[in-house]
C-alpha cells in the first residue's frame, strides 16, 4: 500500500482535486455538500476563510456570508472592519436578503 503525505503541496498538484470537487458537485451535489459540511464542522477556520473569500470575490452577499457564519449582517460588518477586510457596497441582493430576513423574524 502506498501512503501519501500532503506536505507543502503546491497549487498545480492540487488542481486535480479542485477540478474533481467541481465535477463531483455536478454529478453528486449531495456528496459535495457533505464535504463542505465536514469542513464547516471539523475545520471551522478554513470554512470561515472560504466564506470570506466568496464574499470578497462577489460570489455571495454579505447577508449570505453572515448567515453561513452564524452571525448577523451587522456582526459580520463589524468583524470585517476590525480585521481590515474591505467591504463591498450593498448590492440589490444584499438589500433583498435583508428584507426577507426581516419578514421572517419580525
Amino acid at each position: 500500500m502506498v501512503r501519501f503525505k500532503y506536505v507543502a503541496i503546491g497549487y498545480h498538484i492540487m488542481e486535480w482535486l479542485i477540478q474533481g470537487l467541481q465535477k463531483l458537485g455536478d454529478i453528486r451535489p449531495e456528496a459535495l455538500e457533505k464535504v463542505v459540511r465536514d469542513i464547516e464542522h471539523q475545520r471551522p477556520e478554513i470554512f470561515r476563510s472560504l466564506v470570506l473569500i466568496a464574499y470578497i470575490d462577489g460570489k455571495i452577499t454579505l447577508s449570505k456570508a453572515a448567515e453561513l457564519l452564524g452571525l448577523s449582517r451587522m456582526e459580520l460588518e463589524k468583524e470585517l472592519q476590525r480585521t481590515g477586510i474591505p467591504m463591498r457596497s450593498l448590492s440589490e441582493d444584499d438589500v433583498t436578503a435583508e428584507v426577507e430576513m426581516l419578514k421572517r423574524c419580525c
